[in-house]
């Protein structure tokens, strides 16, 4: 018996109307994937640089879709017991303890049940019976061997464990994957996915999206600090400066009663944009300013 149907949106442009709602301003291109991946109940392998919205085009679907939000944050070494399962060893020992004397086949199919069973991400968001959307997030950061894990889930919405057999979604969820592209992930994996690749937006749209999370800055402040931010990110930095880094830097310039990007008091604020030292200087040299991050305003070097 298939498992009931995501919930879904009902085009493009009701997906990006829900997403602008759920806080997410997006482009028609991105509410095309988003509205497909619910329609052909495909995952999506959202992938670009840090920092350009993918894990938060993933929270904003969830609301949108009023579905519960199941992440796998993935990292090096990440393995079955953590993504997908694991045994309680402890309570199946003291079960063995307990029923020393019993027959053991009996012993063995009981401690080898639900009870004993310790849900990880995976395997949560397929036994869930709501709404669910299931984030593996940054999943470039695996190995491939952990990649052949989630092609038997993307693929079936499905996963065998030896001692209980296969496991079947309860309801399909919607699944999102974001990379951040340090590695090339498998043909396999991509195969079974609608591929998105997000960039930093356009400064028009970043600029919308400052106003909405700071409602606070002026549309002056919002256009001039987004040109900035686009200028920078044209530099060699170590880590160019992500849309939510853009949204504190003007959170920080209205904290201290800046209303344009060419007051002094600005580069004060640069702290909240840019997070390695090289970078800070770069933007200080590339801006034009007098003082680096050694220093204040006017007193270079000062420690």
């Amino acid at each position: 018996m298939s498992s009931p149907a995501p919930v879904g949106y009902a085009d493009a442009i009701d997906a990006r109307d829900r997403l602008s709602q759920a806080g997410y301003l997006t482009d028609r291109a991105v509410a095309t994937v988003a509205f497909l991946a619910t329609r052909l109940g495909k995952p999506v392998l959202a992938e670009g640089p840090a920092g350009v919205g993918k894990t938060e085009l993933a929270k904003a679907m969830a609301t949108s879709l009023g579905a519960g939000l199941v992440r796998l944050q993935c990292y090096e070494g990440l393995d079955e017991a953590k993504a997908l399962y694991e045994w309680n060893y402890r309570k199946q020992l003291l079960r063995i303890q307990a029923e020393a004397d019993a027959d053991w086949s009996a012993t063995e199919a009981t401690i080898f049940s639900d009870d004993y069973l310790l849900d990880r991400p995976l395997l949560t968001a397929l036994r869930r019976d709501e709404p669910t959307l299931l984030l593996v997030d940054e999943v470039d950061k695996v190995d491939f061997e952990f990649e052949a894990l989630l092609l038997e889930i993307l693929s079936d919405f499905q996963v065998t464990i030896p001692e209980m057999g296969t496991v079947a979604a309860v309801r399909r969820p919607v699944v999102v994957l974001t990379s951040n592209a340090t590695r090339e992930l498998s043909e396999a994996l991509k195969r079974r996915c609608l591929y998105l690749h997000l960039g930093f937006p356009e400064p028009q749209r970043e600029a919308a999206i400052v106003a909405r999370r700071v409602p606070e800055a002026s549309e002056r402040l919002a256009e001039q600090l987004v040109k900035v931010v686009a200028s920078l990110r044209e530099l060699e930095l170590a880590k160019p400066p992500s849309v939510a880094e853009t949204v504190d830097w003007a959170r920080a310039l209205v904290a201290i009663g800046v209303d344009t990007v060419d007051d002094p008091e600005a580069s004060a604020a640069l702290p909240a944009l840019l997070k390695h030292a090289g970078d800070v200087t770069k933007a200080y040299e590339h801006l034009g300013l007098s003082s680096g991050p050694a220093g204040v305003a006017g007193e270079p070097g000062r420690n």
